[in-house]
């Protein structure tokens, strides 16, 4: 048996083999993140590794660069181990000089194949990880919408300080024809209330016309907002808007391929209170596969929903937050999550209601909740059975 270690980078990477006896078979190989690297590898290897031996590969998991070469080996059809990059750096521990060179890492990643006490990092189907990197990528147009909406909010602040009293929604439907058209309290005494009730009335399918139009020019004619730079600002609350229903309209789109794939997935997922496609998406996708996790502990720490414990000698703290390790994405889908079980499903709503009658705040409520939620999603998905409402447990 041989071993082949690779540092990974995002432009190079470094391979070096060892043997069953951990002696270095000559030099390390540096090669190119592309079709031309790839190939020098192989022929790096087949100089190296006589005909018949046995070769194990290993590669740290470096963010996202290694996965090109993990799929160009895997379709070669060599063996790949993606190493936990604790697990090699526990072994450059124990090299007193603690140098770091792209050239002595590879080898140090050959030797910890070669000792075997590694964890590997588990690697999902194409349909979980299809899942996983367009909600991921969702989740980034949600905070882009965000952003922008939070810019708009901004400079109606300074020219229309009055507006976000007139909708319920500041970018409903209606609030958003109207600010493409009228960002400012000057544009909007330009218009007659006979087309500013007719642009309401298309954008809002009938709900407002000539009343809302008219408590608009009002609340315009009396705004104390700032003039100066008024069409500047009119014209950035335009582009702002159109980007916002820019970026909705591809997580519309989003939507409804997350929605596809978890059908073809068939998962149980959707079964669990709160759940709905978009969270039950981002679910299956961090998670992967449940079987990495050996309790609902181990799961509950990877979404970062475990309290932090604050101790100190003889004092030990009492309000512990959460840790927020592990997983974001998980952390925030599982939330959204809770705080739907919570008002809708009977038993989490009872759960997170005897949670209040103790006293216990709404944020640390809706956390015991999501929790409980956690003990659930690892109980549905490793007994692959859907959630059943048990509102007297036996016992």
């Amino acid at each position: 048996m041989m071993y082949l270690g690779i540092d990974i980078g995002k432009n190079n990477h470094e391979a070096g083999i060892i043997t069953e006896g951990g002696k270095k078979v000559g030099k390390s190989l540096r090669f190119s993140n592309d079709r031309e690297g790839f190939t020098a590898l192989l022929n790096f290897i087949g100089r190296s590794v006589p005909a018949g031996d046995d070769l194990s590969i290993g590669m740290e998991a470096t963010g996202h660069y290694w996965i090109p070469l993990y799929s160009f080996l895997h379709e070669k059809g060599f063996k790949v181990h993606v190493i936990n990059p604790i697990q090699s750096d526990s072994l450059r521990n124990f090299h007193i000089r603690q140098a770091k060179t792209d050239s002595i890492d590879c080898f140090l990643i050959a030797e910890t194949l070669r000792f075997g006490n590694f964890t590997e990092t588990q690697l999902a189907d194409e349909d979980i990880m299809s899942l996983q990197k367009l909600a991921r990528f969702r989740e980034s147009l949600k905070d882009r919408c965000g952003d922008c909406k939070r810019q708009v909010i901004a400079v109606l602040d300074q020219v229309f300080p009055e507006y976000d009293t007139l909708f319920t929604d500041m970018f409903g439907e209606s609030s958003k024809a109207f600010l493409k058209s009228c960002g400012t309290p000057e544009q909007t005494l330009e218009v007659d209330v006979k087309s500013l009730a007719a642009l309401l009335s298309k954008a809002s399918r009938g709900r407002h016309g000539t009343e809302k139009a008219g408590e608009i020019k009002d609340l315009a004619a009396n705004s104390v907002g700032v003039t100066l730079c008024a069409n500047t600002f009119a014209f950035q609350i335009r582009l702002l808007i159109e980007q916002i229903e820019f970026t909705e309209k591809q997580i519309e789109k989003i939507d409804k391929l997350l929605a596809r794939l978890l059908k073809k997935l068939n998962s149980v997922i959707m079964t669990i209170p709160g759940v709905g496609p978009v969270t039950g998406a981002i679910i299956l996708g961090e998670i992967k596969d449940i079987n990495r996790f050996d309790n609902p502990k181990k799961l509950v720490a990877f979404a970062g929903i475990d309290p932090t414990v604050r101790q100190s000698g003889n004092y030990s703290g009492t309000n512990n937050r959460l840790s927020k390790r592990g997983s974001p994405y998980l952390r925030r889908a599982i939330w959204m999550s809770a705080v739907v079980a919570a008002r809708f499903d009977p038993v989490f709503k009872a759960f997170y209601e005897k949670k209040r009658s103790e006293g216990k705040a709404y944020g640390t409520a809706i956390g015991a909740v999501a929790r409980k939620l956690i003990y659930t999603i690892f109980a549905i998905l490793k007994e692959n059975k859907p959630y059943e409402v048990r509102l007297n447990p036996p016992g």
